[in-house]
């Protein structure tokens, strides 16, 4: 009887902790260089390029094809924008720190292709 209860313990504890790591995976973002978002930018269609600064320094320039949603604005709403929670989705702001905060924002809002690319600052390929 003790085999039986150590043996199924040890199976909780196995498959318990196979679904935390597949939990994990599915719930965060991934950081890529820019090198990284210039090629995915240029070779893949169904992609949005997300720019999460403040309208103003969007206005001030932008990554070509960018929309600009603020980083504060990201909430349930963000939806109605961003209507496919599977769609690629590359994320970038001024310096960084935004873009991190956002990326975080929109894996908890349920979306599950979220790559976080940086800051605008240090973005080498032109804007518009």
């Amino acid at each position: 009887m003790k085999r039986i209860i150590v043996l199924f313990l040890l199976g909780m504890i196995i498959f318990g902790g196979c679904k935390k790591k597949e939990e994990e995976a599915v719930s965060s973002y991934i950081h890529i260089s820019q090198e990284e978002a210039k090629r995915i930018m240029d070779e893949e269609d169904d992609i949005v390029i997300l720019d999460v600064r403040t309208k103003e320094e969007y206005d001030g320039g932008h990554i070509k094809d960018a929309i600009c949603i603020p980083n504060e604005t990201i909430d349930e709403k963000v939806s109605e924008t961003l209507k496919d929670k599977n769609q690629k989705i590359l994320v970038y702001c001024r310096s960084g720190r935004r873009s991190v905060q956002a990326a975080e924002k929109l894996v908890a809002l349920g979306y599950t292709k979220i790559y976080e690319f940086g800051g605008i600052i240090d973005w080498i390929y032109g804007v518009e």
